[in-house]
């Protein structure tokens, strides 16, 4: 058994599963609910063409009303000494920025009120210049569209604009008339069956309506002219796809060649065969208007990401080879633009990548990829396909995000683990980084800090198996265990900061966190990954298994006669799997958006691919399966209390799930409780919304775990 301690300490919170005494002995408040949803959120940044500076965006949430704003801040990059300056905009919902050249910043914003009228949508695309105090001046509307604008992106030579946004495949661009919707006559929506999705992740698709990007000219900072349609100005001739691809595409797949010759984007054809396939593909559209040409066509499985070097020779993306497997091995291709001539540049490197950036020189990648609990940077040779992972951080490297390569050689990122979120880090070329930025990092610091363990077993087969103890690092007393599952299921805990299911401050709490990346888990290896293939309640249960007893093994102070395992998703499958075949283990299980009956998930859910793929089918095809690993088989057995979470804009495990599930508690005469948010998808995102989440599974857990731990006056030593 492998024990590894955490590079940085953690933190702490509120409601407490132990004594009161126990909480006294910390040097200083534990970290609540409210603290975690209060943090400043750092986002991605943005760098100027030249390099020298760097703005970034800062989320801030009002403690007494919850509201939350952006605030944006530029940095000197060359300076050390330099403090960051806060952005002055003219108009309060300033988002979506770019540099330009020079001084000159692209962004979009709501129009005024004596600007709007009826031929323009509230919201345009501005520029203005960014003033050395942070003054944002010589605002002007470079816009002037009839439809609001959803992205925007600026070609290299500042002469191009692309431009998205949710429209009808018979719209020329965004000065075309939509048919608004009568509020007099019916309310239905119809489809025809082979138009693709009809809902997807949390919304109803408006029929007939597409993501679709068009290319304009900019002339002294003003779009000029008619756009020209990247996936054809003709419907007859070009491609119907949804460009960004949805639910969660964006800048990223749309990409300007570096002479602004053309756009390279990702597409997902919407036919009647979306629904089941994992098949988006990249084109290359010249801006002439006529349909573009499919650059990967000869893969019927994932391709995305689009990513010209800075010299123009070569185009880079990320590829999947398995059709319908969206948890796929992503490869990095290299395509040689002139002769088209493309290969697997990292095919022999058991790792799939999740973003990838060139270096200001061509020569190389920069790319993120999962591997044993962090998610670290490698250097890809654009030549060789050699990969070097890359040393940032001191410890470990935790979650690396962000990478924007520099003009000398150098990083800009940003980095999280479970003790502290995002922080904006830059390294030189061959050195370690230096942080930044402190959003958030002093606000944790003066909570009581954690401490997280990583420790490793044999798990199904004998493989190694790895997981994370999270807890307060001065508590007096045993804690209670609290087992947390991932979803996914192709996931993981890993070392990272999270807004929702945070480790950190559950276990502020007085508990301790168990995570278990079992077999399906992201960072191991593609064969590691699909082990779970039509196995959803194997090896992942033993796994789950094993790790708790691993856990309680090598740390004496965790008491796991008190005990709760909780998840979300798949996590929540788990959850819902454990009531029945486990049902005898915990005081309480917290079940969030799981799948209870894999009959209903097949015909309800969205993404058919996905069970298509896990299941080895669909349900008409395999129903045994699907009944093998199906919850509702063995509710007889369900005995242990539940919380069930549920949230009724969820269209990939929809709410009725959860309602199944509580039924099923309801008929035994188990306690339970249900908590639906009617405006929440497979998240809770909204800021009130969580502060409920929180303190709803707090005392669920405090409820159940507060009268069975065991108190001591001092902790035995871990390892003891």
């Amino acid at each position: 058994m492998a024990a590894l301690f955490a590079a940085s300490p953690l933190l702490a919170d509120g409601h407490s599963a132990s004594t009161d005494a126990a909480h006294a002995a910390l040097d200083k408040a534990p970290m609540t609910a409210a603290d975690l949803i209060t943090m400043p959120r750092l986002g991605s940044p943005i760098v100027s063409a030249g390099g020298s500076r760097a703005i970034y965006r800062v989320t801030e949430t009002d403690p007494a009303t919850l509201e939350r704003a952006n605030k944006y801040y530029v940095i000197d990059l060359g300076d050390n000494s330099a403090p960051a300056k806060e952005l002055s905009f003219e108009m309060e919902d300033a988002h979506s920025l770019q540099w330009g050249s020079g001084d000159q910043l692209y962004f979009m914003a709501s129009l005024s009120d004596d600007a709007q009228s009826d031929d323009l949508a509230a919201t345009q695309i501005f520029s203005g210049t960014l003033l050395a105090n942070g003054s944002i001046t010589d605002t002007i509307l470079i816009s002037a569209f009839k439809n609001a604008p959803e992205g925007f992106t600026v070609a290299p030579k500042g002469d191009k604009i692309a431009v998205w946004a949710n429209l009808p495949r018979s719209c020329d661009d965004l000065h075309c008339n939509v048919k608004a919707g009568d509020s007099d006559g019916p309310s239905g929506r119809l489809y025809d069956g082979d138009a693709g999705f009809v809902r997807h992740w949390d919304h109803w698709k408006v029929p007939g309506h597409f993501n679709r990007v068009f290319v304009h000219d900019l002339k002294g900072e003003i779009i000029d002219g008619p756009g020209v349609a990247v996936d054809g100005n003709d419907p007859k001739t070009g491609i119907t796809a949804n460009t960004p691809t949805m639910p969660f595409g964006g800048g990223e797949d749309v990409a300007f060649a570096p002479d602004s010759s053309g756009v390279y984007f990702t597409a997902r054809i919407a036919d009647k065969d979306e629904p089941t396939s994992t098949n988006l593909d990249i084109y290359w559209s010249d801006l002439s208007g006529a349909a573009p040409t499919e650059l990967t066509a000869a893969n019927a499985a994932h391709d995305s990401t689009p990513a010209p070097s800075p010299n123009g020779k070569y185009l880079a993306y990320l590829a999947m080879e398995r059709p319908g497997y969206e948890s796929d091995k992503m490869t990095i291709m290299l395509r040689n633009v002139k002769s088209g001539k493309t290969h697997a540049l990292t095919r022999d490197f058991d790792r799939s990548f999740g973003s990838i950036a060139w270096a200001a020189d061509s020569k190389s990648l920069i790319a993120t990829a999962y591997d044993t609990l962090d998610v670290p940077a490698f250097q890809v040779d654009a030549i060789t396909g050699q990969v070097t992972k890359l040393d940032l951080i001191a410890g470990y490297e935790a979650h690396i995000g962000n990478v924007v390569p520099l003009a000398d050689g150098g990083l800009l990122f940003t980095r999280d683990s479970i003790g502290a979120p995002s922080e904006l880090y830059m390294a030189s070329a061959g050195k370690q980084a230096r942080p930044l930025t402190d959003a958030a990092t002093s606000r944790v610091g003066k909570l009581a800090s954690t401490v997280t363990t990583r420790f490793s077993f044999p798990g199904a087969g004998g493989e190694e198996v790895w997981g994370q103890i999270t807890k307060l690092e001065n508590f007096k007393g045993y804690m209670p265990a609290i087992l947390y599952i991932h979803g996914g299921p192709q996931g993981s805990f890993n070392d990272s900061w999270s807004s929702r299911w945070n480790p950190r401050v559950l276990a502020s709490q007085g508990y301790a966190v168990i995570s278990v990346d079992f077999h399906g888990s992201a960072g191991y290896g593609q064969a590691f990954k699909d082990a779970i293939n039509q196995d959803w309640g194997g090896k992942p249960l033993e796994d789950l298994q094993k790790g708790l007893a691993a856990a309680l093994a090598l740390d004496k102070q965790i008491d796991g006669g008190a005990a709760c395992a909780m998840g979300a998703s798949y996590g929540g499958y788990m959850v819902n799997w454990i009531a029945g075949k486990w049902p005898d283990r915990f005081q309480c299980l917290i079940q969030h958006d799981g799948l209870f009956d894999m009959r209903s998930f097949y015909y309800t859910t969205e993404e058919l691919w996905f069970p298509r793929w896990d299941f080895g089918g669909s349900y008409s095809d395999v129903p045994e399966n699907y009944e093998k690993w199906n919850p509702v088989n063995h509710i007889d057995k369900w005995q242990t209390p539940m919380l069930v979470v549920t949230g009724e804009k969820d269209f990939r495990v929809p709410y009725t799930q959860g309602i199944q599930s509580f039924t099923a508690l309801q008929e035994r005469g188990i306690p339970s409780k249900l908590l639906v948010f009617p405006d929440e998808n497979h998240w809770v995102l909204g800021a009130k919304n969580s502060l409920q989440w929180h303190n709803t599974v707090f005392d669920w857990l405090e409820y159940w775990l507060k009268q069975k731990v065991n108190v001591v006056p001092d902790p035995a030593p871990l390892n003891d």
